[in-house]
């Protein structure tokens, strides 16, 4: 299964690259190149799994993706779905102004939605968390849908548009039918908000385990399976941070945690803290704590020293 690269820029596509039209498009194995690495685009996605085994990565996740399978994909969400040589699949393209035009939310705050309020939002708001494969005479329904989309697609005449997103919304309807209990359950849980908080958490975990290096927003968000602009976005609305603001942050605090337990010389503390220069660690710090490095480990040692007297 491919992931990110550190260093890896995570692809960004708009309909005009991947589709034949610019709200809606369906497409079936063969008519473009298979997208192998972890990418994101501007638009809703949906993929069905006609024929072949293989596995998606959505978001932070890996799921099974066989035959009878249906996979939901946000905007901005990072994923890949590789498929075999020998597998059938269809993939459904299209903006969100032609499903939901009267949807004023922005891409990036869709997770804010409440499926109370677009309840067919529901499966591309809880991929990571949910298989949707379908039974035989679901498939056969399914598959069905596929050929009338790609007729409608094909001659898009006078009231094509309407047929096209009745035939998304029942496809939706389905997929909420199917996994009633799972999709409410994760609402009613987390409110919407289990994607977002998980995805913190990689990039919480992330930080903390290379506090030592260079760390960019490219990096952190390839790290977490998230798109830079989504991770900044995210950041500024769950933390009012941004991603260097987050970084030098952590990296003070483990900068007080090592002057109160060890003697290692301040030079040496800035460069096990990701400080490359002692001179800019000491500035910064002391615009965090009100004292230099030193004054901070002394003041601990004399207070140390009282307490113990």
């Amino acid at each position: 299964m491919p992931t990110p690269s550190r260093h890896s820029s995570l692809r960004l596509y708009g309909m005009q690259e991947r589709a034949n039209h610019l709200d809606f498009d369906i497409r079936f194995e063969g008519a473009r190149d298979v997208l192998a690495r972890p990418h994101r685009h501007e638009y809703f996605q949906i993929q069905v799994s006609v024929q072949g085994g293989t596995q998606q990565v959505i978001g932070g996740a890996v799921r099974p993706f066989g035959t009878g399978h249906v996979s939901f994909v946000l905007p901005y969400r990072v994923h890949v779905v590789p498929h075999p040589p020998d597998s059938r699949y269809a993939i459904i393209n299209f903006d969100q102004g032609f499903l939901w035009p009267e949807l004023d939310v922005e891409a990036l705050d869709l997770e804010e939605v409440s499926i109370a309020r677009l309840p067919e939002l529901a499966p591309f708001l809880f991929q990571e968390y949910v298989d949707f494969h379908f039974g035989d005479a679901d498939s056969a329904r399914i598959l069905g849908w596929l050929d009338e989309l790609t007729v409608l697609n094909q001659t898009r005449s006078f009231g094509t548009q309407g047929a096209i997103r009745g035939i998304l919304l029942q496809l939706l309807g389905l997929a909420c039918q199917r996994q009633e209990a799972q999709l409410l359950g994760h609402a009613a849980r987390h409110s919407g908000r289990s994607s977002r908080h998980d995805a913190l958490q990689r990039v919480m975990r992330y930080v903390r385990e290379h506090l030592r290096e260079e760390m960019s927003l490219n990096d952190a968000a390839a790290a977490a399976m998230l798109s830079p602009n989504y991770l900044a976005h995210l950041l500024k609305k769950q933390t009012d941070r941004t991603f260097t603001e987050l970084v030098t942050e952590r990296r003070l605090e483990h900068a007080k945690e090592l002057l109160l337990t060890s003697s290692d010389r301040i030079g040496d503390v800035a460069h096990r803290c990701g400080f490359g220069d002692a001179v800019y660690f000491g500035r910064r710090f002391r615009q965090w704590t009100g004292v230099t490095p030193r004054q901070f480990r002394n003041e601990a040692q004399a207070m140390r020293t009282q307490a113990s007297g």
